[in-house]
């Protein structure tokens, strides 16, 4: 907070008390001049009359209470201007000391799984109840609520791994994330003429029924462009995280228009990293439940 706004803060602040105080003291007692008690002139159906009380003792000196409270808080807490504060609290200081408190928790709770590879975590059963609570709170938002995925997400719980599917795979994928690059091809392979025919090429891999000129045409720009990551017979490559295009597993789907376009103007997938969100044992706590999904060790 710059000077300037310090003093305005604080010049604010000893106005409302005073204007508080003054306020108080003015209307705590009747004065000369003011009618008596009972005698305000304002009657009402005849028999309804305005008094002119002040109110009780004790109920004024509550008031007086609550503006010495007031500038106490001030002394102690921050508020008054730049003036800190007598006990140096912040509100970045309370939740740092709240979530060291809980990641104090946390830490005990997860501290035998810490180190332990992923598919011997996923024995326990305490551990995947504990997996599928973080994948819940942490993943769903992508691969859905039954790991099953969607469009451009991949499904968790089926035996195709586009990065590979080993513990120690599913772990990497977890704590470091991964990037899926595709770079488009368009003009590579002759615009979206040349795009259309390695699509149906691709298409033809998966053994779905194409033109087969059309597929005879895109397979020397397939073999010429896309086997570099895909390999010549479209099988992927989990170092790359180019998936297999042979098989019926789609992660942006298998239609000609589909297939195409990525050609045309490729893919970006990111995954983020998980390990700074979660921490290195609670992701490996939810690696494990990912891969009891696809080996049938899942607890419900």
């Amino acid at each position: 907070m710059s000077a300037g706004w310090s003093i305005y803060v604080i010049a604010l602040i000893i106005l409302n008390v005073a204007g508080c105080v003054w306020l108080l003291w003015r209307t705590s007692s009747l004065r000369p001049g003011d009618p008596a008690p009972d005698q305000t002139g304002h009657v009402w159906d005849e028999d309804l009359t305005e008094y002119n009380k002040p109110l009780p003792r004790w109920w004024i000196n509550l008031f007086y209470l609550t503006i010495v409270f007031s500038i106490g808080y001030f002394i102690v807490y921050p508020g008054f201007g730049s003036f800190a504060g007598t006990k140096g609290w912040t509100s970045v200081g309370e939740h740092d000391a709240d979530a060291a408190d809980a990641r104090a928790v946390l830490d005990a709770t997860f501290a035998r799984f810490a180190g332990k590879p992923i598919d011997e975590i996923a024995k326990d059963p305490e551990a995947i109840r504990l997996g599928r609570k973080i994948f819940a709170n942490t993943c769903t938002t992508c691969h859905g609520s039954d790991a099953k995925g969607a469009r451009g997400f991949p499904n968790l719980t089926d035996a195709d791994w586009q990065w590979g599917g080993s513990p120690d795979d599913i772990l990497s994928t977890v704590l470091n994330g991964r990037q899926a690059v595709m770079p488009p091809f368009g003009d590579v392979v002759g615009g979206a003429k040349g795009a259309g025919e390695v699509a149906v090429y691709v298409q033809s891999l998966s053994g779905q029924r194409v033109d087969a000129a059309m597929a005879a045409a895109g397979k020397p720009k397939f073999e010429m462009v896309c086997s570099a990551c895909h390999g010549m017979e479209g099988k992927g490559n989990p170092l790359l995280g180019a998936p297999n295009l042979s098989d019926e597993v789609w992660l942006y789907g298998s239609d000609f228009g589909t297939i195409r376009d990525a050609v045309l103007e490729g893919h970006n997938g990111t995954m983020p990293a998980h390990e700074p969100i979660i921490g290195e044992t609670r992701a490996r706590v939810v690696a494990a439940w990912v891969w009891s999904q696809s080996h049938g060790g899942a607890v419900q």
